[in-house]
């Protein structure tokens, strides 16, 4: 192993401050958010940048676990965009106050990736009905994506899978393509739901957090794409024991955790602050007139029930 190599090992998986600011998050989190599905949803998305740089620092150590350490970043990810989502939504304090909060408003579908290009596509109000779809777009890559990796992984343990071979007769083509669409399809409802609430959300830093999960995203699946084709073009020598496919892998890995620790310092600054309940009332005047509303009739919301 290099020397390049054994400082970037030691850097991440070494030394104390990344593992360390890993635990304060948590252990902040746990004591300033109540023990509801806001907390496990910030804890999820939050946790990205840590599980990709401690799943690129297990594939250093292990080369031959590559596959498997990829697989499971992928999976994680997949699972992290539909935990986004649930998060912007939870800061309304759920699916209802949601709905309430922007009652008869228009959503708007001219957002990236698949219709960014055309403003002249019609709105729709708010609704059940809608929101429903928006997360099922997210809940479909966050099911499939884990399923389409332990396919693949049992396909490469069978000695069938061959992630070089793009040819027409091979899995690998096929499930890229499904994993591309399940992506694309995922991405558009997340940002729909992201401009939508965006201003809202502004004293959340919502827009630093999208901004962050976004380039997370694109780090770990465009990098490794821009390296595997280099190293397939011959731009990468090989250096044994490691070949050229093996040394790009392992490029992207070096990379990746210093990417991932400094996105995991940033995390810190965004993801810390007070989660009140009163702040997310404020945030709410339509939530707060339809309980008054409630309370001059006589009669009690569902919601208010749970915290009687």
């Amino acid at each position: 192993m290099s020397d390049g190599a054994n400082q970037s090992l030691e850097f991440y998986c070494g030394s104390s401050p990344p593992r360390a600011a890993d635990i304060l998050k948590i252990i902040y989190l746990l004591r300033n958010v109540p023990a509801t599905n806001r907390r496990a949803t910030i804890m999820w998305v939050s946790g990205v940048s840590s599980v990709v740089a401690t799943t690129s620092c297990v594939g250093m150590w292990i080369p031959l676990a590559s596959m498997i350490t990829d697989l499971t970043t992928a999976a994680y990810f997949a699972i992290a965009f539909y935990k986004f989502q649930e998060m912007m939504i939870e800061e309304f304090d759920g699916d209802e106050a949601f709905l309430i909060h922007f009652e008869n408003t228009p959503i708007t579908f001219s957002t990236g990736p698949c219709c960014c290009c055309c403003p002249c596509l019609p709105t729709a109000k708010t609704s059940r009905r809608l929101m429903f779809i928006l997360k099922l777009g997210t809940f479909q890559f966050a099911f499939l994506q884990p399923v389409l990796m332990i396919f693949t992984l049992v396909l490469w343990v069978n000695g069938t899978f061959i992630p070089d071979d793009f040819s027409p007769s091979g899995p690998a083509l096929w499930i890229n393509i499904s994993l591309g669409v399940s992506t694309v399809s995922a991405l558009w409802p997340l940002s729909i739901v992201f401009y939508k609430v965006k201003r809202e959300l502004k004293n959340q830093k919502i827009m630093p957090k999208f901004l962050l999960f976004k380039i997370s995203f694109i780090l770990n699946q465009l990098q490794a794409l821009i390296i595997n084709a280099t190293a397939s073009a011959g731009g990468i020598a090989c250096a044994p024991p490691f070949s050229p496919a093996a040394r790009g892998a392992y490029m992207n890995q070096q990379l990746l955790i210093m990417e991932m620790f400094l996105i995991t310092l940033l995390s810190q600054i965004y993801y810390r602050r007070k989660y009140n309940v009163q702040k997310t009332d404020e945030m709410q005047p339509a939530v707060k007139a339809q309980n008054g509303r409630n309370h001059v009739n006589g009669t009690i919301t569902e919601g208010e029930s749970s915290h009687v």
